[in-house]
């Protein structure tokens, strides 16, 4: 079932098990003779450069093979980030208008000691579908099998601007010691940003991505307030835990950091991603209000307060600004 992407809002609670940052890569094209594989898995959205060319051609953000004059088809191979259970994918052909595949099929497999050997058994996850050009074609996965490599096969051939797998990644939660500390709110680790009260210049689910963010642009920022209240974000962990150290990192926000935060918790059992947003409001105190600081990486023990097993946070900022990371160090709790 392919859809517009603003109608598919529910699949940016998912990770891009494609994301380069997060280790993903194209591992083997059939063809990329004018634009190069590894650029269909970039984070940023695709650009066009006016009047830029290349040895082969006219530059294009995306992989784009050359026109097949034989029979067959081209496909790329894509090691997942994160091994995961997909939710949905978009194959977008931003600025592909005369060179975009007429249709394509996404093939899915398990192979976690390495790249996938000739032999090996794929899954068709999307069946041959039309593609339109400079579009985004998302398409609904319902699957609970997990996965770490795709197959993304373009009829006959042509250009893809991104490749984006959404979905959770799969943690062993079984054999996680119940003493081993752990970062629970991180993507990796299933981590996810479910709701916040503005998004304005960065993106909610950045503050849970790898690393410490590569510049502002890669953080959760809010517009400036103009009204009272304050700016809050929730992220569900990805498993419940008892989490003891925080760290608030606000690397590259210098004249736009919060002045303060503090953090909200709760075991929620049951319900909806869509309905934390309304009890968030009277969850307990995890972490007081705390004055926070331009580019730096802020850690909180101490003042961390126990309450147990926690499967939700609401981090709330004062009045308004930017973040780059949420960590929420922890044990799994066993409920």
């Amino acid at each position: 079932m392919t859809q517009e992407l603003g109608q598919t809002n529910r699949f940016q609670d998912y990770t891009n098990l494609a994301d380069e940052r997060l280790g993903a890569e194209a591992l083997y094209a059939t063809d990329d003779f004018f634009a190069d594989k590894s650029r269909m898995l970039r984070r940023e959205a695709p650009e066009w450069k006016d009047d830029v060319y290349d040895d082969n051609g006219k530059w294009m953000d995306g992989w784009e093979s050359r026109r097949k004059r034989g029979e067959g088809y081209d496909y790329c191979v894509v090691k997942l980030g994160l091994a995961g259970t997909i939710a949905g994918v978009d194959i977008d052909t931003t600025w592909f208008t005369g060179n975009f595949p007429p249709s394509a099929s996404l093939d899915a497999c398990y192979s976690p000691e390495g790249a996938p050997s000739e032999s090996q058994e794929w899954d068709e996850i999307i069946a041959s579908t039309s593609l339109q050009g400079d579009k985004h074609h998302l398409t609904e996965i319902d699957s609970d099998k997990v996965y770490t490599h795709v197959r993304l096969n373009i009829y006959p051939d042509g250009g893809v601007a991104r490749l984006r797998i959404y979905g959770r990644p799969s943690v062993d939660w079984a054999n996680l010691s119940a003493s081993q500390q752990l970062d629970f709110a991180a993507v990796e680790n299933g981590g996810r940003a479910l709701a916040c009260s503005d998004e304005h210049y960065g993106t909610k689910a950045n503050i849970l991505g790898p690393g410490r963010g590569e510049n502002m642009g890669d953080g959760w920022e809010t517009a400036r307030r103009r009204t009272p209240g304050n700016d809050w974000v929730i992220v569900a962990l990805g498993h419940s835990a008892n989490i003891s150290r925080v760290v608030v990192d606000t690397a590259h926000f210098k004249g736009n950091f919060p002045d303060s935060c503090s953090i909200q918790a709760a075991y929620v059992s049951g319900g909806t991603d869509d309905q934390v947003e309304t009890q968030s409001l009277f969850w307990r105190e995890l972490l007081p209000a705390q004055k926070l600081s331009a580019h730096e990486l802020h850690e909180f023990n101490e003042q961390v307060k126990d309450l147990g097993a926690i499967t939700h946070v609401r981090l709330n900022i004062f009045p308004d600004g930017g973040i780059s990371r949420l960590r929420l160090f922890g044990t799994k709790a066993s409920k």
